[in-house]
């Protein structure tokens, strides 16, 4: 919740900023009318619970459309009055609220607010809308400002992550020895084209690390990782020894990962990743 204030024809008005939209206090424009007025001999009128009543059937989906039938039927007695605090308890009405307490009120959503500075007079209505609107456009400036300031350090870190990438998950080329050595599954196969280790080398490396190797993977080097699965199966298919392959599958994990680590595909990478 968001609470702002404006000034209309020298009353300083609250405006209550929440998920369902703006709220503006009824008790604070009512102290710009003259004579005595309440709230509730603006509720009892035919043509202000009409519009309530299409305001509500517009936005609010458990409206009490039976009990709002029985008040609008009493409208125009003289005996008819009402409360916003019956009204909404009564109708499951959301467009106008009351609270009790020292930052209490009456507030009506900004468009039942406008309809109710009809009453105090036509000419206040036009300056609330006015400093409403003023209102708004400041916050709107602020919100862009402050967008544009976390875009520049989005950039900062971006670069500093970009160039953290490039310096530790570009996989290391292996040697001869690492290409020769047999290792145990496929798994491992791709685990050291990629990481330059197995499974187990990771684990002894991380004993208070808690799953393997790939659940500490970068997004990137999952993709690599799904390439690698593919290229290696048809690689299989080919009948190519493990070292082979091996040797194969390492070169295009460096060459992709390099790839990828550019500043434009990781940017794309990372948004689509949000």
């Amino acid at each position: 919740m968001k609470n702002g204030k404006i000034e209309v024809q020298g009353r300083v008005i609250s405006v209550v900023t929440e998920n369902d939209g703006d709220y503006i206090s009824l008790t604070d424009m009512l102290k710009a009318k003259d004579g005595e007025f309440f709230i509730s001999d603006w509720l009892r009128n035919r043509n202000t619970l009409e519009f309530l009543g299409i305001w509500e059937r517009v936005h609010n989906p458990v409206f009490n459309w039976g009990e709002f039938a029985i008040i609008k039927s009493m409208a125009g007695l003289n005996s008819f009055k009402i409360s916003v605090k019956e009204w909404a308890e009564r109708t499951n009405a959301k467009g106008i609220r009351a609270s009790a307490g020292r930052y209490g009120g009456t507030f009506a959503h900004v468009d039942i607010a406008f309809e109710f500075g009809m009453w105090i007079s036509p000419e206040f209505k036009i300056y609330l809308i006015k400093e409403f609107k003023r209102l708004k456009e400041i916050e709107s400036d602020r919100l862009k400002l402050g967008w544009n300031i976390q875009r520049t350090i989005s950039k900062i870190n971006y670069r500093r992550h970009t160039d953290a990438v490039k310096e530790n998950l570009i996989p290391p080329e292996l040697s001869k020895e690492q290409i020769n050595y047999v290792y145990a599954s496929e798994a491992d196969l791709l685990n050291a084209a990629l990481f330059g280790m197995t499974a187990h080398q990771w684990r002894k490396r991380n004993p208070d690390s808690e799953g393997n190797i790939r659940d500490y993977a970068e997004l990137i080097q999952l993709v690599v990782l799904s390439n690698l699965e593919s290229i290696n199966s048809v690689f299989i298919r080919q009948r190519l020894k493990q070292p082979e392959r091996l040797a194969q599958l390492n070169q295009i994990a460096i060459s992709q990962m390099k790839s990828l680590t550019d500043s434009r595909h990781l940017e794309l990478l990372n948004s689509g990743r949000k």
